[in-house]
């Protein structure tokens, strides 16, 4: 018999800390879906999520990251057009000039109140969630 199962991935939400306010970097993505994101993307067989995040952030940003926190995990099956993801999101922070690669075509520093859009999958609500946490300091909850 064979399983479907949702794809595991990560987002990495990454504060630069060397900079004014501690912007988030969003790359804007090569490929469909096209428009802006948080870094990450598919965890690989055998590789712990931890892993894949500092991969991610090094493939996409070329910074290496220190994850902080795991902050949520985001499962609704409509968040990738493409398949039915599960994705870790960590918070994480690095220093240094962020460099689009990989699938990334650009990078941008951002702050709360100058989004660039569109933003794929559902990570607007990701980034509402993130920035309600760092104001409050509560975290999501799960849906009913």
């Amino acid at each position: 018999m064979a399983y479907r199962n949702p794809a595991p991935t990560v987002d990495i939400i990454i504060e630069l800390m060397d900079r004014p306010h501690r912007p988030i970097i969003l790359i804007e993505r090569q490929n469909p879906p096209h428009g802006w994101a948080i870094p990450g993307g598919f965890v690989d067989y055998g590789e712990a999520v931890e892993t894949a995040a500092r991969r991610e952030a090094r493939e996409e940003i070329s910074l290496d990251v220190t994850l902080v926190e795991q902050f949520y995990l985001y499962s609704d099956p409509r968040r990738d057009p493409r398949q039915h993801t599960i994705s870790i999101v960590f918070i994480a922070t690095a220093s240094g000039e962020p460099r689009a690669a990989d699938d990334a075509k650009t990078v941008g520093l951002f702050l709360p109140d100058s989004l660039p859009e569109p933003l794929c999958f559902d990570h607007g609500q990701i980034l509402t969630d993130y920035w309600h946490y760092r104001q409050g300091g509560d975290r999501p909850k799960p849906s009913s």
